[in-house]
């Protein structure tokens, strides 16, 4: 391996991207929320005095197959950054196919099967046992969360390799399995990045906010949050799942290059 897995070297690739890159991904994030808010109205318009439990479960779908779109688009757009000085892109480049998106949905539906399972066996150990309903829910959570870490850069191989559901969680499986440890410290160090932007936006809010006022101010504060810590994260995902890859291949590290 030329290029080994490091913490350091992923947060610093990441830092380097970013910063050349901030605005456009910033741009993309309002984009998507104003996306997101528009088809939201819309939708509450459109269903305006229809029936709730059908109009709930409508509105979930087409919300999860917006949010799905957007989420696709949004590491495609990070791919094609990195990669942009190598080709030129268009914005048709950064669109997803559907074939990706129906790929992410059964991942997305795969994983709501399972904790629907678990919830089931949880309640039926609730009626013979509090103690052991206690225990198995302690060992799911555990559990659930390995396989989330485990699987987190499935997402990527959609994108990247249009790699089919099972595959791209076998894939992301295999790059993890010698480095879960260091894929755990970059979960880790996602949570403070989001904290410490976290931290300043609310305390700004916080003493601008006049006493006995709506909390618009809020509502701004997490939009430039989102804004601000969601390309973050998104290009740490991504750069850390490059990096795994090139770290399990015979292969320079072209990540390296964008420093």
């Amino acid at each position: 391996m030329y290029h080994p897995f490091s913490i350091i070297e992923t947060l610093k690739s990441s830092w380097a991207i970013l910063r050349k890159n901030f605005i456009p991904l910033v741009i993309y994030s309002v984009l998507s929320l104003i996306i997101y808010k528009i088809v939201d109205v819309i939708m509450f318009v459109f269903f305006a005095g229809a029936e709730e439990i059908v109009s709930g479960l409508i509105q979930f779908f087409l919300q999860g197959i917006i949010q799905t779109y957007l989420t696709l688009s949004f590491y495609k757009l990070i791919l094609t950054l990195m990669d942009r000085e190598y080709y030129e892109f268009e914005f048709k480049d950064i669109v997803p196919s559907l074939r990706m998106a129906v790929n992410f949905i059964a991942i997305c539906i795969l994983f709501g099967i399972l904790v629907c399972i678990l919830v089931f066996i949880n309640l039926v150990l609730e009626r013979q046992d509090k103690l052991y309903s206690e225990i198995f829910t302690v060992i799911a959570v555990l559990g659930l969360l390995y396989l989330l870490l485990r699987s987190v850069l499935c997402v990527c191989f959609i994108v990247d390799d249009d790699s089919k559901p099972i595959e791209s969680l076998k894939q992301s499986f295999e790059i993890t399995k010698d480095n879960f440890l260091k894929t755990l410290g970059i979960v880790f160090s996602i949570f403070a990045i989001m904290i410490l932007t976290l931290i300043p936006i609310n305390a700004i809010i916080t003493f601008l906010q006049p006493e006995n006022e709506d909390d618009y101010l809020f509502l701004i504060g997490y939009y430039a949050w989102f804004a601000i810590a969601f390309p973050a994260v998104q290009v740490i995902i991504m750069v850390t799942y490059r990096k795994l890859v090139y770290s399990h291949m015979d292969v320079d590290d072209s990540v390296a290059e964008t420093d």
